[in-house]
């Protein structure tokens, strides 16, 4: 979008103990800014030199929380204008535009990108910043005649300062939800009370609310404003319906967020209930529930046999070869990690598609699993060699030993066969074969804990066998294990003498 050639007056004021009162003029003529910019960079300058970041340090409490407000109000402002910069580099980079896209002229995929090479931000606050500043953004009429924005009020609260732009996120996010059903005098009224709420203004609002305060009494005015949102609406939930894999590892966990069509919640239901009932969640459990919960050693949380069991779904969904190929082959998450590393048991591996490392024992159980290739670099970073993939248990490999084994073998698990991953019992790099006499069938969660969770399995004569850990077998007893029923009812058949040897 060409530029309109007008003037823009910014003002800046903060209160850190030092005084620093400016009226900034800028001028902005076909796109080129002149004089902001460097403003920008005395402020910067000025705040850097009459403030060091170790200066908290010697303050007392009331000039600590006094000059934390006052950076706060500061900071205020500074989001206010990377929220309205962001708006209009999305405005700039619209779909409809073609080639003359911003984005596309300067060589990134879309505005998100673009945003996030000139500030360096992650995506999802680059996302953030974009959907405030469109919500925000004083829109074009079509007579050339500016509009007003979609959250007027909230607009003017984020511009003046008053407002931050995690608090108008809150705002907009809850409230724009119901802007397709709820009638526009009660939406704009809703917007004001709660910009009152989040400025302290007005007689209901005595006190500033915090942006999480703020979130709940927007999610009662989207309730108020859509009393139907509660009720069944197909439609709706079709558009709303998602699910999102976060970037950004927290605590080294990636968050998952999303909404599901009720139908689908329902399936996945049964299927943790169908894996999980009835040793988790307590209630009515069995005598035998209870004796198989204490044989497996049983101590995860509900949340963590749920993740477990999806881990299952998804592995299993990726071996089915009922999805569509990448590049010709099966969907394969790559692994790479540095031999040198793996021997020496020391530092991370990396799994495209995420951005967090993994750890060098989640990455010997994805070997194990699904097998190596060897690449050798040279020094400058040049392919040498290229090894053939390894360690891979074929289909016909996989159906002898489900046959043999019927499930995770640790007494107790309740995971299906299908559902499993096969373990060299022996180790490859210890010279472990790929053979149905090394291989067992273990659930995702015993297979990655299989190294720190004191089971311990051996084969004698093709013949999976199983220790429990010390604190629940103390005299360390091996037992042949499996779920296979055919095995089992010969197993029963079995005369007692031949049985116990």
């Amino acid at each position: 979008m060409p530029s309109t050639g007008r003037c823009q007056h910014w003002l800046f004021t903060a209160d850190l103990g030092f005084s620093t009162d400016l009226n900034v003029g800028g001028c902005v003529h076909d796109g080129f800014m002149t004089g902001i910019r460097d403003t920008l960079h005395e402020v910067r300058s000025r705040l850097l030199d009459a403030l060091s970041f170790d200066a908290p340090t010697g303050w007392a409490d009331d000039e600590l929380l006094a000059n934390a407000g006052a950076l706060e109000a500061l900071g205020r402002v500074v989001d206010a204008h990377r929220v309205a910069v962001a708006g209009e580099i999305a405005e700039r980079s619209r779909i409809e535009l073609g080639d003359q896209r911003l984005s596309t002229r300067k060589g990134c995929r879309s505005a998100v990108e673009l945003l996030e090479r000139v500030t360096q931000v992650s995506g999802f606050e680059a996302r953030r910043r974009i959907t405030l500043g469109a919500a925000t953004r004083v829109r074009d009429e079509f007579a050339g005649e500016p509009g007003e924005a979609r959250f007027p009020a909230t607009a003017a609260a984020l511009a003046s300062g008053d407002v931050g732009a995690d608090a108008a996120a809150a705002i907009i996010r809850e409230l724009d939800r119901t802007r397709p059903y709820a009638d526009p005098a009660r939406l704009a009224a809703a917007e004001q009370a709660l910009v009152d709420e989040a400025t302290g203004s007005g007689d209901l609002a005595p006190v500033r609310c915090t942006a999480d305060e703020l979130r709940i009494q927007a999610q009662a005015w989207a309730t108020f404003l859509d009393p139907d949102g509660v009720e069944p609406n197909d439609e709706r939930a079709m558009r709303r319906r998602g699910f999102r894999i976060g970037r950004s590892a927290r605590d080294g966990l990636i968050p998952v967020t999303g909404e599901l069509m009720p139908e689908v919640a329902a399936k996945l239901t049964r299927l943790f209930d169908a894996h999980l009932s009835p040793r988790v969640g307590g209630g009515f459990q069995t005598d035998e529930d209870r004796a198989l919960a204490a044989e497996s050693g049983e101590d995860r949380t509900p949340d963590q046999q749920r993740h477990d069991v999806l881990a299952a779904i998804i592995d299993t969904a990726a071996r089915s070869g009922e999805h569509p190929t990448i590049g010709g082959a099966a969907p394969t998450v790559l692994v790479s990690v540095r031999a040198s590393d793996l021997a020496a048991d020391r530092g991370v591996a990396h799994a495209d598609g995420i951005d967090t490392p993994i750890s060098l024992r989640a990455a010997r159980h994805m070997i194990c699993t699904g097998g190596t290739q060897t690449i050798t670099f040279d020094d400058d970073g040049r392919i040498i060699e290229l090894g053939s993939l390894e360690r891979c248990f074929t289909a016909h490999q996989r159906r002898a030993i489900t046959l043999r084994d019927g499930g995770c073998i640790i007494p107790g698990c309740t995971i299906p066969a299908a559902w499993t991953e096969i373990h060299h019992v022996t180790a490859h790099t210890d010279g472990g074969p790929t053979h149905p006499d090394n291989g067992v069938l273990l659930c995702w969660f015993h297979h990655r804990t299989i190294d720190t969770s004191g089971w311990l399995i051996r084969m004698i004569r093709g013949v999976p066998h199983v220790r429990p850990p010390r604190w629940l077998d103390p005299g360390g007893t091996w037992r042949p294990s499996t779920k296979s029923p055919t095995r089992l009812a010969d197993q029963h058949e079995r005369p007692p003498t031949a049985h116990a040897a």
